[in-house]
């Protein structure tokens, strides 16, 4: 029997101990993906106690606890932080094979030191642990994120965000990990949303761009990623329900655009041809820019309307969406790439019964000086989970070409959430090991698959996105 989560934790072979320990374990984290706040980083945010670094924000977490039948009180309400901690460590020590017992325990060694184990007995004794912890005059975010070996973050920014929070980390010398904002213009695109119009008026104002037309919408758009690309952006990121391709005329754009400024609701097929040609536009502006699209979709958000009413989005209700035709994110590559204006593109679905339609579909657009052009994504949100990312890596591996793979983001709110990168490595080492063990891969090229895992843990990032960062 192995020991509980020890130095070979998820590594079954011997060659997998070899591959992770002599060439994945230690290289940095490039974290080109995340929703943690730029505000908090140059602030150096100190958190007062455990619970707010990770119950704060965390519908991981949420979901599990509501899983357990625990009171909303101890979740998202007003019961103290304590209170709130010895309820999710109760649910945690019952939460067998659910990714957050690992997540947990891995950070928990990282950033506080304790190696035991988290449950209800030891609750307390580890609340008041981390609190000592993060009590200590430098235990902000700042060295929660040097703790981790991060070299560069991608935070996740609105066109009319003044980035200020960018520049203030930049000028500060004496924080050398790279911030750089990210691309996120959904509040531009959903036309059917409540606050689009008022939005609308927001960017006129920002952009200096009085908009009254799709066309005007487009220059604003245009003055606002020139100023993103000033401030170092070189990343998008798109969040879709689908990527559907319902192609319209520019006067359909036109009218439709005109009817929902005028306050009028559009139909479910208008707003499907507004997005087709946003997401045109956008391809297009991207790939002049040779910056990255990353397309999140296959979410269905929202889905308890009484809760969302409480409590608002990102609080845990949403869900894996169900099958759409998925030949339409073929037809939408394919009119960015008779125009020359596909973009280095990463793919997420939340649906993993996606997994081998978008690895095939990517494939038939892989062309050009970039190696893998068009990917698909880490496993996302649901799917980052032992198996969600056994599957992703193998189907990539056996679709098309796994060494090229840009590998693992956070996509997290929290400042702790580094460990899963960890997490990851160990897995794909434990995969490059499979094939060494089931003579599928010669042990005499074991050198080959422990570059590819030090190129997916680190290297082929910097390479794809070309961030200003040295190769390890």
């Amino acid at each position: 029997m192995k020991k509980f989560m020890d130095a070979d934790f998820l590594l079954q072979s011997d060659a997998a101990k070899t591959i992770y320990h002599d060439y994945a374990e230690n290289m940095p984290i490039l974290d080109y993906h995340c929703h943690i706040s730029p505000k908090e980083i140059a602030e150096d945010r100190h958190f007062e106690t455990i619970t707010q670094v990770w119950l704060g924000g965390d519908h991981y977490k949420w979901r599990l606890m509501r899983a357990f039948g625990v009171d909303e009180k101890y979740i998202t309400g007003d019961a103290s932080d304590k209170d709130k901690f010895l309820m999710f460590a109760k649910c945690l020590g019952k939460a067998v094979g659910n990714p957050l017992y690992h997540w947990a325990h891995l950070e928990l060694r990282k950033y506080f030191n304790y190696d035991g184990v988290l449950s209800e007995k030891t609750a307390e004794e580890v609340y008041d642990l981390c609190n000592k912890v993060l009590q200590a005059p430098d235990m902000g975010a700042r060295k929660l994120i040097k703790m981790s070996d991060v070299t560069l973050i991608c935070t996740t920014d609105d066109p009319i965000d003044t980035l200020e929070w960018h520049d203030k980390i930049k000028a500060d010398t004496s924080f050398d990990v790279k911030v750089l904002p990210a691309w996120r213009p959904d509040k531009a695109m959903n036309i059917t949303k409540p606050d689009f119009v008022d939005y609308i008026g927001k960017l006129s104002v920002v952009s200096g761009v009085k908009i009254s037309s799709f066309k005007d919408l487009k220059e604003a758009l245009k003055v606002r990623l020139d100023y993103f690309g000033s401030k170092g952006c070189n990343v998008t990121d798109h969040a879709l329900e689908y990527v559907m391709y319902r192609p319209a005329t520019d006067d359909e754009i036109e009218a439709i655009f005109a009817k929902r400024i005028k306050g009028e609701t559009v139909s479910y097929e208008e707003s499907l041809k507004f997005q087709t040609a946003f997401m045109l536009f956008e391809g297009g502006e991207i790939a002049k820019r040779d910056w990255v699209m990353q397309l999140h979709f296959g979410c269905k958000r929202d889905n308890n309307t009484a809760m969302y009413e409480k409590l608002g989005p990102d609080t845990g209700y949403d869900t894996i969406g169900a099958y759409y035709p998925m030949g339409e994110l073929a037809d939408f590559l394919d009119a960015l790439q008779k125009t020359g204006s596909l973009p280095k593109t990463i793919l997420y679905s939340l649906n993993p019964n996606d997994n081998k339609i978008i690895n095939t579909t990517l494939n038939a657009f892989n062309e050009g000086p970039a190696v893998a052009k068009i990917q698909q994504g880490s496993a996302w949100w649901f799917n980052d989970t032992k198996l969600g990312m056994q599957e992703q890596l193998q189907c990539v591996a056996e679709s098309g070409n796994l060494s090229g793979f840009v590998g693992m983001l956070t996509d997290s709110r929290s400042f702790t959430s580094y460990t899963r990168h960890d997490y990851f490595r160990r897995i794909l080492c434990n995969y490059l090991g499979s094939l060494v063990e089931n003579g599928e891969f010669p042990e005499s090229e074991i050198d080959t698959l422990g570059k590819i895992a030090a190129d997916i843990s680190y290297n082929n990032a910097v390479r794809y996105f070309k961030f200003p960062l040295e190769v390890r």
